[in-house]
């Protein structure tokens, strides 16, 4: 009985000293990575959105529902906004850059989980380059993935309902 005691005194000792140890590690990374993180996704909207030189996240409480994009003179260029559907095997998450006009400037898949060497196929450049300088109407033209037709489709669907409602906003915004 009283080794028992002992192992579990012992054990309890040693998960004490390793979650210190993790906590001490998680302080001192913590802000590195948080500006990693807000550095990729500063590089990202410059890669949707490459004529805009600042950005605004438009926020609701904590999320942010999407970013606009003003070029170097001050005026609304465009928007980037997250657009996700349920793939095959998961939802896949995209974040789509389209100017004031209606056109999608890129898109890019930030998550998904698809099959490998199918529904994956959605994030390779001959998939994605299809969007580029399209407007809403013209999304019916990407072709999609053979044998990843779930996943294309979950990608044109996503793409083509936030762009329409990304659009409805840009109406409202002044000139």
């Amino acid at each position: 009985m009283k080794e028992m005691i002992r192992y579990g005194l012992v054990l309890a000792l040693i998960c004490m000293v390793a979650s210190g140890l993790l906590a001490a590690v998680n302080h001192f990374t913590q802000p590195r990575i948080i500006a990693l993180a807000q550095s990729q996704e500063e590089a990202t909207l410059l890669e949707l959105l490459p004529m805009s030189s600042s950005f605004t996240a438009i926020k609701s409480k904590d999320e942010v529902l999407y970013y606009k994009g003003y070029d170097k003179n001050k005026q609304l260029a465009g928007v980037v906004f997250k657009a996700s559907a349920k793939g095959y095997s998961s939802v896949i998450e995209t974040m789509v850059g389209l100017t004031r006009d209606g056109k999608i400037t890129a898109i890019k898949i930030i998550s998904q989980n698809e099959t490998p060497g199918l529904g994956n196929r959605v994030a390779e450049p001959d998939f994605i380059s299809q969007f580029r300088a399209k407007d809403i109407t013209g999304l019916n033209q990407v072709q999609a993935i053979t044998g990843a037709t779930i996943s294309s489709k979950a990608v044109i669907n996503s793409v083509t309902q936030k762009a329409k409602d990304m659009q409805e906003l840009l109406k409202n915004e002044p000139r």
